[in-house]
């Protein structure tokens, strides 16, 4: 799946390049960029906007669910929740670099949980009043994908968590 993804990504990156020299032929797939994680120093900062049915076409059943659908994987089911390695952390859907590995901890939550993302525009904050609750979603800088809801318990030096789905996370050792 992933090597699918790089495919497409890589070739919405070729055809936005050639459509940079047509005039007047723009797109919103011609605004992408392919996103490498070969560099950990910034967060790629174009919006990726696809469609329903092309998101549906690139991601697997599951991560569309949670992605696109604004789902929630079931707590402690991910292998992301408990994992110490170093690395980063990137948006399933687009590769989009949302958290450093120094910056998780165990908040005994269920779900892997950062105090702090990359960068500001790694992350969108949105108000989420569903379920009756008030809380703050958060979704992927690039692609919009929900990634789950930031809360104000969470350690120093920020006092919040980032509570995020494992499913849509990829993730690249250091």
């Amino acid at each position: 799946m992933k090597q699918l993804l790089s495919i497409f990504l890589a070739i919405l990156c070729l055809q936005s390049c050639y459509s940079q020299n047509q005039p007047s032929k723009k797109t919103n797939m011609d605004q992408s960029k392919k996103n490498t994680h070969t560099n950990y120093s910034h967060t790629d900062s174009s919006k990726l906007v696809l469609t329903n049915t092309e998101w549906k076409n690139l991601l697997s059943p599951e991560v569309y669910a949670i992605a696109r659908e604004k789902g929630t994987e079931r707590p402690f089911t991910s292998p992301f929740e408990t994992s110490k390695k170093l690395g980063t952390y990137y948006c399933a859907a687009c590769g989009n670099p949302l958290f450093k590995s120094n910056a998780k901890f165990d908040s005994g939550c269920g779900w892997p949980s950062f105090f702090e993302p990359i960068t500001k525009s790694s992350i969108l904050y949105l108000p989420d009043n569903t379920l009756g609750m008030k809380r703050t979603e958060v979704e992927c800088g690039r692609c919009k994908a929900h990634l789950g809801h930031v809360f104000e318990d969470g350690p120093q030096p920020t006092g919040l968590r980032y509570c995020i789905n494992g499913v849509v996370l990829d993730f690249e050792e250091k």
